[in-house]
């Protein structure tokens, strides 16, 4: 499991007043159509931050993938994008203890206080990274949002792992910034 997600897991009882299991048994007794209506929930009724509701409502419809598992199934027949990955995940860490890694069925969500970036296996030969940095122009590399419409505000295609340069970690640390 990410250990930034353990961590969040760990402290979910102090900090929500809840541990994970007492949060899944209240959504198991409401029925949600989308995800954001049980994270909108769990904000206004429970006054629960949004990266500990958008974690709750993941983790509770995901019962049976732990996000190891999610990620795993990412990556299957990918496995060559892993190191990409990796390499982004490892560089987004350094920016600090905030930072909340959340993967879902397709994607891997990072997120400070609002989501700042999002990772997906594109292709069997591209990952195509997200990043959220309003009234930044685009450039070659760094691309408008194509398919992750209004979630983020520019893409960049990663191939390579020599493409997580400081540039692009440049990029991920201002959407970072400014998900305050």
């Amino acid at each position: 499991m990410e250990k930034a997600l353990q961590t969040m897991i760990d402290n979910m009882p102090e900090k929500t007043g809840k541990s994970l299991n007492e949060w899944k048994t209240i959504l198991k007794e409401k029925s949600f159509a989308k995800h954001s209506e049980g994270v909108n929930f769990l904000k206004k009724e429970h006054g629960v931050t949004h990266g500990f509701a958008n974690t709750i409502v993941t983790l509770s419809k995901e019962e049976n993938n732990s996000p190891t598992n999610l990620v795993d199934q990412q990556y299957k027949g990918k496995e060559n994008l892993f190191p990409i990955y990796e390499a982004i995940l490892n560089a987004v860490k350094t920016f600090g203890n905030d930072v909340v890694i959340t993967p879902k069925k397709t994607t891997v969500s990072l997120i400070r206080k609002k989501q700042f970036a999002l990772i997906k296996p594109a292709t069997k030969t591209r990952i195509d990274l997200g990043i959220k940095i309003k009234d930044k122009p685009t450039t070659d590399r760094l691309q408008n949002s194509g398919p992750f419409g209004t979630m983020c505000t520019h893409r960049v295609q990663l191939t390579e792992v020599s493409q997580v340069d400081s540039e692009l970690i440049d990029w991920l640390k201002e959407a970072y910034e400014k998900a305050s």
